[in-house]
């Protein structure tokens, strides 16, 4: 089914989540695969499953809570997605701006979007945090797609500052104090969800690629179009098809976040903290 994505879409969603809230986020968090954790720290937690918001997604991945958390963190008050949406759910892309959208309509003024991506880059190891500061979509694919919505953005918008360079250097400042290994790198887009082929990975690499997802991408291009500054995080779970012998699966995504989820979650409340 097909719906008319203007602002009153949009402000449904927004005015529900604002009537359940007595505050305005200052800012946003996506929590992608094993990040999930860091939504137990947050203080005086007002909880939201998604379905109850109306014009809102439902995530159907097994280890995403689906829930939208606001409270307090690291003394700034937040509003936290545990749990995100991706193509691969069955979703159009038009449908992906819901996140991004209801935060800027929620006054949010930056987002952190993390995600659980494969290496491509061979001194990247499983474990290691990646800074992204730009990112590879070929799949001809833009969630601003179809009639623009004037209200949040312009029809033709700049991305050469899509992962917001300012915040991006408060998190390498960050880096300085964490047991994580961090590098700053390239990520780029497939839909899934099937793992990408070793050839694809090949081609990725020779391309620019640093490491590989299945989310992000229709989160940052919606707030490039929102003028929202964004931070992205990608924690490496993996190596990539054909850097390591193994099948890859969720379990081994997991472990891996399991592994590293103390500091993991401590890197994201210290650059939370000097945001």
């Amino acid at each position: 089914m097909k719906y008319n994505y203007n602002l009153a879409y949009f402000q449904k969603s927004a005015d529900y989540v604002r009537s359940r809230i007595d505050f305005t986020p200052e800012i946003a968090i996506i929590l992608g695969t094993g990040c999930g954790p860091l939504a137990d720290e947050i203080q005086d937690a007002v909880v939201i499953p998604y379905e109850e918001i109306p014009n809102f997604l439902v995530s159907t991945v097994s280890d995403h809570a689906g829930k939208l958390i606001c409270g307090t963190l690291m003394g700034k008050k937040v509003i936290c997605m545990n749990g995100r949406f991706h193509y691969y759910e069955g979703y159009d892309f038009e449908q992906l701006t819901a996140p991004v959208r209801l935060f800027k309509l929620l006054g949010v003024q930056k987002t952190i979007v993390t995600n659980a991506a494969g290496a491509v880059n061979t001194d990247y190891a499983p474990g290691d945090v990646v800074i992204l500061k730009d990112h590879l979509n070929f799949f001809n694919v833009c969630p601003t797609r179809g009639p623009n919505v004037e209200e949040l953005g312009p029809r033709f918008f700049d991305v050469s500052d899509i992962y917001t360079k300012a915040l991006r250097e408060i998190a390498l400042d960050c880096a300085a104090r964490t047991e994580l290994v961090v590098h700053e790198g390239v990520y780029m887009y497939f839909p899934g969800p099937h793992f990408e082929t070793a050839a694809e990975i090949r081609a990725a690499r020779l391309l620019g690629a640093d490491c590989v997802g299945m989310s992000t991408v229709p989160e940052a291009l919606t707030a490039a179009h929102c003028s929202m500054p964004l931070l992205g995080i990608s924690l490496m779970t993996n190596m990539a098809t054909g850097l390591a012998s193994e099948k890859l699966g969720s379990g081994e995504v997991s472990q891996t976040a399991q592994n590293v989820e103390t500091p993991f979650k401590e890197f994201i409340k210290d650059i939370i903290s000097h945001l």
